[in-house]
């Protein structure tokens, strides 16, 4: 399947609006059961699980069997990263503007730190890229970023080697701003935040949720990574 066929068939199924609510009742990882959702979407138990059926056959969820109950789930990260960037765009199309995120739609586990594709998201992520560019790590503006020297030898001493990262006429290319919904604004993807992500990983500060794309952070790993890029206040007197 190519391309633009699999994009026009998966938004024909995200287009019924009862469809697209079960896939946002779900994007917290929480598995949940067909008559919950129909409860949640103000559907009939019997249309639920038509609608279940469809997303399921086409690969956007997946169920598991727990004794004679069913649960269901997002299928895979993308298909959470997908509806995530789909809400994006509706939020700032609409009317030519910028609407401000609704704080509450996106659940509490998933606002402080989430896993976006391959590389960290949420609150957390977007505090760590806003020091990054106040400290002069990142410079450049909008998608035109790169690492400064000051940024790579910071980086260095956290186990971060740019130079290993990409060939050094292309060391912009280490760096993607991301511009998943969240409530704090753009973060690092790309090979650096790919490569973030895994130390913070390897380090054991933070930890992947089963079937969720939230990440449980231990109180070092706070402390950690609040400490990267972090610019030291000044004592006056």
């Amino acid at each position: 399947m190519n391309a633009a066929s699999s994009i026009s068939q998966i938004a024909s199924l995200m287009a019924d609006p009862k469809r697209s609510a079960m896939l946002w009742a779900l994007i917290d990882g929480t598995p949940r059961l067909a008559n919950e959702l129909a409860i949640m979407t103000g559907l009939t138990s019997s249309s639920a699980c038509a609608h279940l059926s469809l997303l399921s056959s086409a690969g956007l969820l997946r169920h598991e069997a727990r004794g004679r109950k069913r649960y269901f789930c997002l299928a895979t990260p993308q298909v959470g990263a997908a509806v995530e960037a789909l809400a994006s765009v509706q939020l700032e199309s609409a009317r030519g503007t910028r609407a401000e995120a609704p704080v509450s739609s996106l659940p509490l586990s998933m606002r402080r730190a989430r896993r976006c594709g391959d590389h960290l998201g949420g609150e957390l992520a977007s505090e760590l890229y806003h020091r990054m560019v106040v400290a002069g790590w990142l410079e450049g503006s909008g998608r035109h970023l790169r690492v400064s020297d000051e940024g790579r030898a910071q980086l260095a001493l956290v186990g971060v080697y740019i130079d290993a990262l990409a060939p050094h006429q292309q060391r912009g290319c280490v760096i993607c701003r991301c511009t998943e919904w969240n409530d704090q604004g753009p973060h690092l993807g790309g090979v650096l935040g790919q490569a973030l992500f895994r130390l913070f990983l390897q380090s054991g500060w933070m930890r992947e949720l089963e079937d969720s794309r939230a990440l449980h952070i231990s109180a070092l790993g706070i402390q950690q990574i609040n400490r990267i890029a972090r610019v030291a206040t000044l004592q006056v007197g």
